[in-house]
């Protein structure tokens, strides 16, 4: 296993490092910087309390976690999201509450049953996982026909079914 450093800078008050859970795990969770509250239908972005250095090369990309895509109609908005190594600012989970409309009136992410309405981000709770990636550079070599090169599979969108 090769470690990669990552410079961390704590930017608010009692923001968490983010942690693997278990060991061999590749996303570390992370963590909200204050509470927020999702109405249905809204965006927001949740901050975390923290910046990255990523060294040149690698990207960090922002992910769900499954218990809340389970649990909860809270989606990462653009998953997976893509922090560039060049970003120094904050960073902040765009999440999304899918609930068209509101049948309880306020409710933590961490109940169950899928439930619609508005919901509760506690700051300290666990609302994303970040996962570490090497970014190859991509070269591109203009052809006149890419039809010969490699394999053709044969067929595009949902030409092996659904």
């Amino acid at each position: 296993m090769n470690d990669v450093t990552v410079y961390l800078e704590i930017c608010r008050e009692d923001a968490i490092i983010p942690t693997y859970a278990n060991e061999g795990d590749s996303g570390m969770d992370v963590y909200a910087a204050e509470d927020v509250l999702i109405e249905p239908g809204q965006t927001v972005i949740v901050p975390t309390g923290i910046k990255l250095a990523i060294p040149k090369g690698y990207e960090i990309q922002v992910r769900p976690r499954s218990g809340i895509s389970y649990k909860t109609p809270l989606r990462i908005s653009n998953s997976p999201g893509t922090i560039d190594s060049g970003y120094r600012d904050e960073l902040g989970i765009i999440m999304t509450n899918t609930s068209e409309k509101s049948d309880y009136s306020l409710i933590e992410i961490k109940s169950s049953g899928n439930k619609k309405g508005t919901y509760k981000i506690n700051k300290g709770d666990r609302i994303a996982q970040i996962v570490l990636q090497v970014v190859p550079r991509i070269n591109f070599v203009k052809v006149d026909s890419v039809k010969y090169i490699g394999t053709d599979r044969g067929g595009g969108f949902g030409s092996t079914g659904v």
